[in-house]
């Protein structure tokens, strides 16, 4: 087989491969031999067909796989032995000429291969790159020992309503006279939150309502706009609601009013295990350190944003084979038109160059990812997802098998693999460049990211 490969502007190269019989004449007869040991033809005994009919049958699709695999297997071969950095996948040539397979070889197969554009990204002590230290404060603190104190709290019983509290209650149509309307709805044990209700007349109704109260209200009045809170009220299907627009009666059976947890010892242990905490203060000190390594994490991944900014900054604008990415797009996506390649390319631009950078800086840092790199990020991944869940405390057996179902999946291992490349590239380039340390509070971290 011949190989060439022309490369005038740098980023757009050109392949061209000659293949030859002799390159896939010995994997086509393998082949066939394979199938007419497998084959069952009536009159034949098995591994008895003759080799002509086998390869009229099979003959042009085996020449046509094998010579298909040998190409694919070349230009990988090519791009990697000749270290040519292969943006996206080779795409056919626009001056590749048709191939009759039913000839005799020499057939030749031309393909357009996108090459990244030479550049060089250094970063060192010369470089100074700010990172925000978020401080954890009492604000901080207080709003946390509230959350777990919230979630841990209860609907208890109450005399009379008070703002936030819950109704419970049986609710009747009532007629234009104000009577129990004949044959109209009736629910038993609606549950209905008073703040919720939209309009402010509707909702003074229910101020000091106590158990035994009866209160009259328009549904559709109190949630104009929004026949899904009222169809869910009345227990009916939200194209019936406008065949009930009049007043209901609302007689309270229970008033219920959420509380939240004490801090006490049973929540210490809820939140932190048996024991982990004794008092108060513990309790805050906890929640304190865990803040702090949650906001270290938060202040790493800005970090990290801040480092591609200065880094696509400094690179400046780039060299791309524009036509041929756009090619490349749009084969990747199929079910998309040229006007959302169009639309979205500059963007694919901007993270590829990123994505180049990146590679450039994992190799000057000597940033390898192992397994148990991946698994570390697969376990802090689960047992973040417990924590949405209010289960802050969960044993580490529980959290590992977690990760080893989230790992199952091809497509979460590699995101845990970027992430986990991602935290090492981080803490490489803390000890590389000048840090500019700016504290700042938690609010104005978030605005910062909200760019504001």
């Amino acid at each position: 087989m011949k190989i060439s490969f022309e490369n005038p502007d740098k980023v757009n190269g050109l392949l061209t491969l000659t293949v030859e019989e002799a390159d896939y004449k010995d994997n086509v007869e393998k082949t066939l031999k394979d199938y007419r040991k497998k084959a069952n033809y009536p009159g034949f005994r098995p591994g008895m067909v003759p080799m002509g009919l086998i390869k009229r049958q099979f003959g042009a699709s085996v020449k046509m796989d094998a010579i298909n695999k040998l190409v694919g297997e070349q230009i990988y071969k090519y791009v990697q032995d000749n270290k040519i950095q292969m943006l996206g996948q080779p795409m056919a040539s626009e001056k590749q000429e048709p191939q009759d397979l039913e000839k005799p070889a020499p057939y030749t197969f031309m393909f357009d291969i996108a090459v990244a554009p030479e550049f060089k990204m250094e970063l060192n002590g010369k470089n100074k790159i700010v990172y925000y230290n978020i401080t954890v404060d009492d604000k901080l603190i207080d709003q946390q020992v509230d959350m777990f104190a919230s979630r841990a709290g209860k609907y208890e019983k109450a005399d009379s309503y008070e703002k936030g509290d819950l109704l419970k209650g049986d609710l009747r149509e009532l007629d234009e006279q104000g009577n129990t309307k004949e044959g109209g709805l009736e629910v038993a044990g609606a549950v209905l939150m008073p703040d919720y209700i939209k309009v402010d007349d509707q909702k003074k109704l229910f101020e000091g309502a106590k158990v035994g109260d009866i209160i009259t209200f328009n549904p559709r009045k109190a949630y104009p706009d929004n026949d899904t809170e009222v169809s869910s009220l009345l227990k009916i299907k939200k194209d019936e609601v406008k065949d009930h627009e009049g007043n209901f009666s609302f007689q309270v059976t229970e008033v219920s009013r959420f509380t939240k947890h004490a801090l006490d010892q049973e929540l210490f242990d809820s939140v932190f295990g048996k024991d982990a905490v004794k008092d108060e203060k513990g309790f805050r000190d906890k929640i304190a350190e865990g803040l702090k390594a949650q906001l270290a994490g938060d202040s790493d991944f800005r970090f990290l944003q801040d480092v591609k900014d200065y880094c696509l900054k400094k690179v400046g604008k780039l060299t791309y084979p524009d036509a041929l990415l756009k090619r490349i797009m749009l084969a990747n996506n199929k079910d998309k038109d040229e006007k959302f390649v169009d639309e979205h390319y500059d963007e694919s631009i901007k993270q590829l160059t990123w994505q180049l950078i990146r590679e450039q800086l994992a190799d000057a840092n000597n940033i390898k990812v192992e397994k148990a790199d991946v698994e570390a990020v697969a376990a802090e991944m689960a047992r973040a997802q417990f924590v949405q869940y209010g289960m802050s405390n969960v044993p580490d057996e529980y959290v590992d098998n977690y990760a080893k179902e989230l790992l199952k999946k091809e497509e979460n291992v590699n995101n845990f693999a970027e992430r986990a490349s991602d935290l090492k590239l981080t803490q490489a380039l803390k000890k590389v460049v000048k840090l500019d340390t700016k504290d700042i509070s938690i609010d104005d971290f978030n605005k910062l990211a909200e760019g504001k």
